[in-house]
C-alpha cells in the first residue's frame, strides 16, 4: 500500500438563513454563497436532488461556482429508493443518472441512495437494486453509498452485498438508525447528525479529535479499531480510501463550524 485517499469534509446544501450573518458575511449576495462555502469547506451533499430533479445547466452552473478539487455529492431520488420492492427502481435510477449530473464533471462525488426508515432489509431485492446501480455515466466514473435505516440491516449478509458491488455505507452516528462502521468500498462516507447547541462548534474538541484520527485511518486503508462493525471477521485489502465527511444535522446553525473545525485538524485534501 502506498499514499493516502483524500479527506473531504462538508455540510449539506449551501442555502440555510441562519447561517446569514454567522457563517456567510452580512450582506453577502444569495447567488454567492455557493462560491463563497466552497471556499470554507471542501465537499457539499445536495439534498434537492432527492426530492426532484434538477436541470443540467444547473450541475455545469454549480461546476463553475467551486474551485478545483470540490466535490458534491448528491442524494438519489426518492422516488428509486421509497417504494416496496426495490427492484423496480430502474426507470427512476436511469432518469437520474441521465439528468445532467455528469455535468459537474471531476466535482460529481458519491451518489447517496437513502433508504427509508421502515424499508427493511431483504436480500435478494436489494442485490437487485444494487446490480442497477451503472458503473458510469458519459464516461465519467460513479461512486455509490447507500444509508439504511432499519435495524434489520445489521447482518453480515447486507455488508457482504455491498462488498460484491463495491457501494459504501453511509456511516452515522444519529442513534436512531444502525450504527456501524465497515468499510465495503474504496471509499467511507459519514454523515454526522449530533452537533449540539451548546457546543462553540456543535461537537466537543474531543469528539472532532476523534473524527479527524478516524478520516486518517480511512484514508491510509485501515479501519479504527474503537469503531463497531457488523462484520469484523472479514478484512478488507488495506488500499487508500477516500473519506467523505458531512455536518448534517442536529443544531444546524453549528454545521459550518463543525466543519471548518474538523478540516482545521485534517489539513488539505
Amino acid at each position: 500500500m502506498a499514499g493516502k485517499g483524500a479527506i473531504r469534509v462538508g455540510i449539506g446544501g449551501w442555502t440555510f438563513e441562519p447561517w446569514r450573518g454567522v457563517f456567510y458575511p452580512d450582506r453577502l449576495p444569495q447567488k454567492d454563497e455557493l462560491a463563497y462555502a466552497s471556499g470554507k469547506v471542501t465537499a457539499i451533499e445536495i439534498n434537492g436532488t432527492f426530492y426532484g430533479s434538477q436541470k443540467p445547466e444547473s450541475f455545469a452552473k454549480w461546476h463553475d461556482e467551486t474551485p478545483d478539487g470540490f466535490v458534491f455529492s448528491l442524494k438519489g431520488p426518492r422516488f428509486a429508493t421509497n417504494r416496496r420492492v426495490l427492484a423496480e427502481a430502474g426507470d427512476s435510477v436511469n432518469r437520474f443518472i441521465g439528468s445532467g449530473i455528469d455535468r459537474l464533471k471531476a466535482k460529481l462525488g458519491p451518489i447517496n441512495w437513502q433508504m427509508a426508515a421502515t424499508k427493511a432489509f431483504q436480500p435478494e431485492d436489494f442485490e437487485a437494486f444494487l446490480a442497477l446501480l451503472p458503473k458510469e455515466a458519459a464516461g465519467l466514473a460513479l461512486r455509490h453509498v447507500v444509508e439504511v435505516r432499519h435495524q434489520s440491516f445489521l447482518v453480515p449478509e447486507f455488508v457482504a452485498l455491498l462488498r460484491r458491488y463495491g457501494v459504501a455505507a453511509v456511516f452515522a452516528d444519529e442513534p436512531d438508525y444502525p450504527y456501524f462502521f465497515d468499510p465495503t468500498a474504496d471509499f467511507v462516507y459519514v454523515r454526522l447528525q449530533c452537533a449540539q447547541e451548546a457546543e462553540p462548534v456543535g461537537y466537543a474538541p474531543q469528539v472532532l479529535d476523534a473524527w479527524a484520527s478516524h478520516a486518517a485511518v480511512w484514508a491510509a486503508g485501515g479501519v479504527p479499531g474503537d469503531l463497531p462493525r457488523i462484520d469484523a471477521s472479514t478484512v478488507m485489502p488495506p488500499e487508500p480510501r477516500d473519506v467523505f465527511i458531512f455536518m448534517i444535522n442536529g443544531h444546524k446553525p453549528k454545521a459550518p463550524a463543525a466543519a471548518m473545525s474538523l478540516i482545521e485538524r485534517i489539513g488539505e485534501p
